[in-house]
């Protein structure tokens, strides 16, 4: 019960700051914009302290974990990857292409005899 309520309480100072972005819409951008700010922030520390945001916190915190163990590609394989991903499709462009213009002749021209 008490987590409905923070989720409620959370919404309401989300719905707050968007609220709020439209009432002061006589001030500065920067004020209406902090006013959307505020309410977000508070609405993620509020949604943060029910179970579900608990777990949701810990979800982040083992991803963090996981894209830290990660193995990025240097520059040099990332070019020679992308260059080979190119020849290939090239390659494929042209057997493709040869093979339309070999079916299309065998079929228009030599058996239907629709020469051109």
């Amino acid at each position: 019960m008490t987590d409905k309520l923070k989720f409620a309480l959370a919404f309401s100072a989300l719905v707050a700051g968007l609220v709020g972005f439209y009432v002061l819409a006589d001030y500065a951008l920067v004020l209406r914009v902090v006013s959307v700010l505020a309410g977000l922030a508070l609405s993620v520390l509020i949604g943060s302290r029910t179970e579900q945001g608990q777990r949701f916190l810990v979800f982040v915190e083992e991803a963090i974990v996981e894209v830290r163990k990660v193995v990025w590609p240097s520059r040099k394989e990332t070019v020679q990857t992308t260059a080979a991903v190119f020849a290939f499709v090239l390659l494929m462009a042209v057997i493709l292409y040869l093979t339309d213009k070999t079916l299309e002749w065998v079929m228009y021209d030599i058996i239907l005899g629709w020469k051109k």
